[in-house]
């Protein structure tokens, strides 16, 4: 089915439309953003409409599933409590829930976006350089991206190298703490 995302897919937007102009949870007991166990609640309490459609055993969510979690999520942001906010959204029509969410228009197409930002890490590699005729034995560089991750060079880099790398890595390390690969919340 096309036209519909998968939970994974519809956290993602989430956090993408909450990226901006959002100030994050009033206490300690919100969390930032949702996850999986959250929309499930959300969705037997009656905040969020229940799964559009399912693949399987795959729940199927749209853009009206975006809009409700985003627009809980700024309601909560503003310190309202979640029985204010089901009150306020109970039949809220999507006119309404996205004024309230303001969720970037290119998040709510459900057909293919392209990617806001260059994924350098999805390309495949270029073909390895020939080992030298030593035994195999040879030194190599590496760079300390942030939080555990390393980058492995066949040669050392030079200073600018190490600039223009770390710039080109935050993507990818962006992408490394959002699923919690990384050992630590360190910077690049």
């Amino acid at each position: 089915m096309t036209g519909m995302w998968t939970m994974d897919e519809l956290l993602e937007r989430v956090r993408e439309a909450l990226a901006a102009e959002y100030p994050g949870a009033p206490n300690g007991r919100v969390r930032e953003l949702p996850d999986r166990r959250a929309v499930r609640w959300y969705a037997t309490t009656g905040l969020v409409d229940r799964a559009t459609a399912m693949r399987g055993r795959t729940a199927l969510y749209g853009p009206r599933h975006l809009l409700q979690i985003v627009a809980v999520k700024r309601r909560q942001a503003a310190g309202q409590s979640l029985a204010a906010i089901q009150a306020e959204l109970a039949g809220a029509t999507d006119a309404e829930l996205a004024a309230i969410a303001r969720v970037p228009p290119e998040l709510l197409r459900t057909g293919e976006r392209p990617a806001a930002r260059p994924r350098f890490w999805a390309t495949p590699p270029a073909a390895a350089p020939e080992p030298p005729a030593t035994g195999g034995v040879r030194e190599v560089g590496g760079v300390a991206l942030g939080g555990g991750a390393f980058l492995l060079l066949p040669v050392r880099p030079s200073a600018h190298d190490l600039e223009d790398l770390t710039h080109a890595a935050q993507p990818l390390i962006g992408l490394l703490r959002a699923r919690g690969l990384l050992q630590d919340g360190g910077t690049a």
